[in-house]
């Protein structure tokens, strides 16, 4: 498979997607896409006219593939590496997909309304909206918490899909609205998904772009350096 994979280094879950990769050791080549630029969103924007990234090119197959779940499925099935990312039990692949939905969108979607909304102007800014986020962020957070004091993954005692979409959700949310200090269970699990090789080296990719993420001064000083 000649696979070419459309981003940009400091998305949320282009990192998913790189994380699933270099834990599968799937060999592909990643494209920076600039998406306020017509010229270089363009491959993306003729082969998913929603213009989201990340986007997948199975080169051999002629076929584009959207959306980070689904691209991570789409390798895995067509091209297994060392790490199984969906669980071949039916009940914990479940697990794994549920656990996937939630680090998306309870934790990246509301992540994501707090960061943009530090881009607007401020007469054009959404304090109700951002409000709506943190009390989502809160709720998550509680919840993975609970979790994570019973398992040391997402969707049990294997590191899967769901942790894939984990690590750069958390990574962003503890920075633009921190962990309340009770839930260590939580704290604990962040700090294994940090450990991770695959993520420390997306960090380690991301971090030439970090002066250009608004909330930069909110950003540890251990993320900034190896």
């Amino acid at each position: 498979m000649a696979l070419t994979l459309y981003l940009h280094p400091l998305a949320s879950f282009c990192h998913k997607v790189l994380i699933a990769f270099y834990e599968s050791e799937v060999p592909f080549r990643a494209v920076t896409v600039d998406l306020q630029d017509p010229e270089s969103a363009a491959p993306v924007r003729d082969a998913w006219p929603v213009g989201k990234i990340p986007l997948l090119r199975d080169e051999d197959a002629g076929r584009a593939v959207p959306e980070s779940s689904i691209i991570i499925e789409y390798v895995q099935a067509r091209r297994p590496g060392p790490a199984s990312l969906l669980p071949q039990d039916p009940d914990a692949r479940l697990q794994a997909r549920l656990w996937d939905r939630f680090f998306d969108q309870y934790v990246s979607v509301p992540m994501q309304k707090i960061v943009l909304d530090r881009l607007h102007p401020e007469n054009a800014r959404d304090p109700q909206g951002v409000a709506a986020a943190r009390q989502t962020l809160n709720t998550a957070y509680a919840m993975i918490d609970e979790r994570a004091r019973r398992h040391d993954w997402a969707a049990g005692n294997a590191f899967t899909l769901a942790d894939c979409a984990a690590a750069p959700a958390l990574f962003y949310a503890a920075i633009v609205h921190p962990f309340p200090p009770a839930l260590d269970g939580l704290a604990a699990y962040f700090e294994r998904l940090l450990a991770r090789p695959s993520m420390r080296r997306v960090l380690r990719e991301a971090r030439p772009y970090f002066g250009i993420f608004p909330y930069r001064d909110a950003m540890p000083a251990r993320f900034l350096q190896d």
